[in-house]
């Protein structure tokens, strides 16, 4: 026994939960050290002393089991205890205390939701019931009450509740609480509920997230049962619109292409067989570059609509990105698919183009390819877009089924993704710099740093020639990886704080979980103040994966990294995206500047832009400068910094760095 006591003394001792001891007046006996360090004061002074003066609002008496939340200062600051109180003899009470302040802080969080400016406000509310069971009736909280427009006092039993509670969920409550009743465990459920508005009178609908424990008697019977309802409505909003956002394309509200190869993945495990469609639309960069995005984007939205209509539900139908477009297709054959695609593509020819040119109509190439169990995505995919090759080289505006044929196109990608993988094997990548320039000094900001192929193979490939293939796989994370890594060692080895890069990410790198880690990582070794270390993201790609873009450039942004949207403006409801990234600047779309010297219109639009930035914090660089004239007019709209060839040309990273020396004091200086 000796030693079984040394042993539960020593657990108590070690506990991080608080235990205390005091008489019936609530002066402290004994008490464990957690207990002493939840209240601020040394165990050597805590017996004696009263516990609630010590921690005010503490229970003087058991309370059958109820808990409380209770503030306390001590050292730690502000913190949330959870306390409960029992009695252990007729002149002995048992205290136990529990910081609950990570979870009071999670609560706080998940009830905020951002605005237009981020501002966040604490919407949650709380409330409590005891609810007697033997004799049927329920006793609500005025907060609770309120939560669910009734008055103050409204009487309500078991059945009133579960006529409020929505249909659905009904089912799940009387099972949890059946079985909190059977064994006296705590429980906890999330419900919808609905009531009428006492403003309104129109029924609304609410999601309450509910905790509880259920008190037996001396025989086990079941007497009462406690809780508390949290009113996570607006929580619960947030998080299916974010969990919407994740993987919904926002422009045409179509399922978007992480949604798209999950489904496909599903279809390939559970040994489902069917047929993949990638479509793209025939020359529809002409739309925009003839009519604008504003055009555009209403003919994708209108597109969007026309194909939907065609599909049959399991179908599944998503924007890749751009004007590409897949259909997952359960259970039909190639033959059937085919059809469907013909369907598809007689949508698209005939589908009215207002504002567009007259006698203008838009076409759509389509590739077929079938998938069986045990078949990769990848391989699925890369199928159907080959067999989409075809179809534009045949002429577009066709459908063409996926066959061994095709091999040769296969040989040419996989030859420009060996020279790829060859290229950072072997040092075939080179780093080439793009200055960004103060407009009214001239002075270089910074450089954007673009990657070049320069693995002396013919033919020569631009970026536009293997990034897009890069980025079709997995390959394109090491390459974003080798070109930060490589623009961090040059900072390292050249520590002129007005030596800044901007570095481009890939929608795909944005996937990638560890991405962030990676980045800080390398900061942190190399020693290189953040702020000289910029990533860019387009706006298409951080759409297309707004919440990873949100996730990256919240942890990167809170380290000091500089996130820019790139391409900006170039997307449907550009400002809406805003307030869902928390970037530090801004590049204007080059369509806005292209003609900002001779149409009104972009001068209205781009100083709209700067105003928006200018408001928000953010940083704003005009792209494809490329005339003097452009220069003066983004002056008079107050754009400070822009990029472009007028302003300079990209150049090897190499030939930029040689121009600068070291000067007496080891600080880097151009020698220009």
């Amino acid at each position: 026994m000796t030693s079984n006591s040394a042993l539960y003394r020593e657990v108590l001792d070690r506990a991080n939960v608080g235990f205390g001891v005091t008489d019936p007046r609530g002066t402290l006996r004994w008490a464990n050290p957690a207990l002493a360090g939840l209240l601020g004061v040394a165990l050597e002074h805590v017996v004696g002393r009263s516990l609630p003066a010590l921690l005010p609002g503490t229970p003087e008496r058991p309370r059958s089991g109820l808990t409380l939340l209770t503030p306390s200062t001590c050292d730690q600051g502000h913190r949330w205890l959870e306390v409960s109180c029992r009695r252990i003899s007729p002149d002995e009470l048992l205290y136990q205390m529990v910081d609950v302040s990570a979870w009071r802080d999670r609560e706080l969080e998940a009830t905020h939701e951002a605005d237009a400016l981020r501002r966040a406000q604490v919407l949650g509310r709380m409330g409590t019931w005891e609810w007697h069971i033997l004799e049927d009736r329920i006793v609500w909280s005025d907060t609770l009450l309120e939560m669910w427009s009734m008055p103050k006092g409204t009487q309500m039993d078991f059945q009133g509740y579960t006529e409020l509670v929505h249909p659905e969920d009904l089912p799940m409550i009387q099972a949890v609480l059946q079985e909190a009743m059977r064994t006296g465990s705590g429980f906890n459920f999330t419900h919808r509920m609905t009531h009428p508005d006492l403003d309104s009178g129109e029924v609304v609908e609410r999601v309450f997230e509910c905790f509880g424990e259920v008190v037996h008697d001396e025989h086990g019977v079941p007497v009462r049962a406690l809780g508390t309802a949290h009113d996570i409505t607006t929580a619960r909003r947030v998080h299916d619109e974010l969990l919407l956002m994740a993987e919904q394309d926002p422009l045409t509200g179509l399922s978007n292409r992480r949604a798209i190869t999950r489904e496909l993945e599903r279809q390939l495990a559970t040994g489902g067989d069917g047929t993949l469609l990638l479509l793209d639309l025939d020359n529809f960069k002409d739309v925009n570059d003839l009519r604008g995005h504003a055009v555009g984007d209403r003919l994708m939205r209108s597109l969007a609509v026309a194909l939907r209509s065609r599909l049959e539900e399991p179908q599944l139908i998503g924007r890749l990105g751009g004007d590409e477009f897949a259909v997952v297709l359960p259970g039909l054959t190639g033959a059937q698919a085919e059809a469907v695609a013909h369907r598809l593509r007689d949508a698209v020819s005939s589908l009215p183009l207002v504002g567009v040119a007259p006698n203008s109509r838009i076409t759509v190439s389509t590739g077929v390819a079938s998938y069986t169990a045990g078949d990769a995505w990848e391989l699925v995919l890369a199928n159907a877009d080959l067999a989409l090759y075809a179809s534009k080289a045949a002429g577009r505006n066709r459908v063409t089924v996926y066959e061994p044929g095709h091999y040769a196109d296969t040989v040419k990608r996989v030859s420009v993704m060996d020279r790829l993988r060859t290229a950072l094997d072997t040092g075939g990548f080179a780093l080439h710099a793009m200055p960004m320039v103060q407009l009214v000094s001239g002075k270089v900001l910074g450089h954007e740093i673009l990657l070049r192929l320069e693995d002396g193979q013919e033919p020569y490939l631009g970026p536009a020639e293997f990034l897009p293939e890069a980025e079709r796989s997995n390959l394109v994370h090491d390459i974003d990886r080798w070109v930060l890594s490589r623009a961090i060692d040059t900072l390292v080895q050249h520590p002129d704080p007005e030596l800044r890069f901007n570095v481009n990410v890939s929608g795909r790198t944005l996937e990638d979980e560890d991405f962030a880690g990676f980045v800080l990582d390398r900061l942190a070794v190399a020693g290189v103040a953040p702020g000289r270390l910029g990533l860019e993201i387009t706006e298409t790609a951080a759409v297309t994966n707004l919440d990873a873009a949100r996730s990256l450039a919240l942890k990167l942004r809170g380290f000091g990294c500089r996130i820019t949207l790139d391409d900006f403006g170039s997307g449907f409801g550009s400002f809406v995206h805003l307030k869902h990234l928390p970037i530090t600047g801004i590049k204007i779309d080059g369509e806005f500047v292209r003609g900002i010297d001779e149409h009104s219109t972009d001068a209205v639009l781009v100083s709209g832009i700067v105003e928006i930035a200018r408001g928000l914090g953010l940083s704003a660089v005009a792209e494809w400068v490329e005339r003097p004239t452009q220069v003066e007019a983004l002056i008079r709209l107050g754009v400070r910094v822009g990029q472009g060839f007028h302003l300079g040309k990209p150049r090897p990273l190499a030939e930029v760095l040689a121009e600068r020396t070291v000067g007496p004091n080891g600080a880097l200086k151009s020698s220009r």
